[in-house]
């Protein structure tokens, strides 16, 4: 063969095989990507927490029981508090700007052996009307409200009526967060305007007041206040 054609005949091989291994670094190039893409604000990547189990679901368990994970969904208006409330659940380190969420936020929380996936899903008038497709994943959910926003409670309690509506069962805590407001409603008068005495008995309820602040947490107001029920209350499912 001359050496012509056989220069053309490695190119094009050389091309074929450049193809094929620009295709497969592509594909990982998104699989990655989307992995990455698919873990949220504090918490780890998606790629990560597989690996993880993986390497958990083959080590040695030396005799100790497998942490329960629970999903627990925070919904509320937007401004109510609720990425403060994540913070201050996972770390009691001082943060004096909490950015509000414009999408999804996600921090994991361990204790007692159980594993705790708050997903909080931002209260923008655009944002809530994904809300309920979060539902039938959700253990527990989390509603909080600005004690301090009296001319949106209504819109609060109809938001959060129609979410019960679709699960009758589910547990529900709703903060009455900002109490450290001086025009802030007391959690009584919170029940009345919310109209939580019309919540049916199959359903566990609690209304815990709330002051997401680093000066809040050393007070019955406490957001730690959340993660001592939220321990309780999975541990009985």
């Amino acid at each position: 063969m001359a050496p012509g054609g056989a220069f053309r005949h490695l190119s094009l091989a050389l091309g074929a095989a450049v193809a094929v291994l620009g295709s497969l670094l592509c594909i990982a190039w998104k699989i990655y990507f989307r992995d990455v893409g698919d873990s949220c604000i504090g918490g780890k990547g998606r790629w990560k927490q597989r690996l993880e189990a993986e390497l958990s679901e083959t080590a040695p368990s030396a005799g100790k029981p497998h942490s329960c994970e629970y999903q627990v969904l925070v919904l509320g208006l937007d401004g109510a508090g609720k990425s403060s409330i994540l913070h201050y659940v996972c770390s009691t380190e001082a943060k004096k700007c909490i950015t509000p969420t414009h999408g999804f936020n996600s921090v994991q929380l361990q204790d007692s052996g159980l594993h705790m996936d708050l997903l909080e899903v931002g209260g923008s008038q655009n944002l809530r009307f994904y809300w309920n497709q979060y539902l039938s994943k959700a253990h527990v959910l989390v509603f909080v409200v600005d004690s301090a926003d009296g001319p949106r409670l209504h819109m609060a309690r109809q938001e959060l009526h129609c979410l019960l509506a679709e699960v009758p069962q589910l547990p529900l805590i709703v903060l009455a967060n900002k109490q450290d407001k001086s025009d802030a409603l007391s959690v009584a008068e919170l029940h009345e305007e919310l109209a939580l005495h019309t919540l049916n008995d199959q359903r566990k309820f609690f209304l815990l007041p709330t002051s997401a602040t680093y000066a809040g947490l050393a007070t019955a107001n406490s957001v730690l206040h959340l993660k001592s029920k939220l321990i309780k209350l999975l541990a009985q499912t």
